[in-house]
């Protein structure tokens, strides 16, 4: 487990938003809900998963296609999976 700090809470955040409204506010949801429950492996995960572009976020979000090549690591899918759940 991971105790992240205020700053590192706010960096993630900010990482978080998005320019699709969707995203922001899928992204935002699993936030509110797992922040405090994430260890330093989903950090990185949710790190690499920002590097996507916004409509190729939102498709694998929307389950309109899945995790592939960089992304598709199981940290990643486990974390795709959550946030498809909410």
């Amino acid at each position: 487990m991971s105790t992240l700090s205020e700053l590192e809470r706010a960096r993630l955040r900010w990482r978080a938003r998005r320019g699709l409204l969707e995203n922001d506010l899928i992204l935002t949801r699993f936030l509110d809900h797992y922040e405090t429950q994430l260890t330093d492996t989903d950090v990185s995960a949710l790190t690499a998963l920002f590097e996507m572009g916004d409509n190729e976020l939102l498709d694998v979000l929307l389950a309109r296609t899945e995790l592939d090549g960089p992304y598709d690591t199981v940290a990643i899918r486990r974390l795709v999976a959550q946030m498809r759940e909410l």
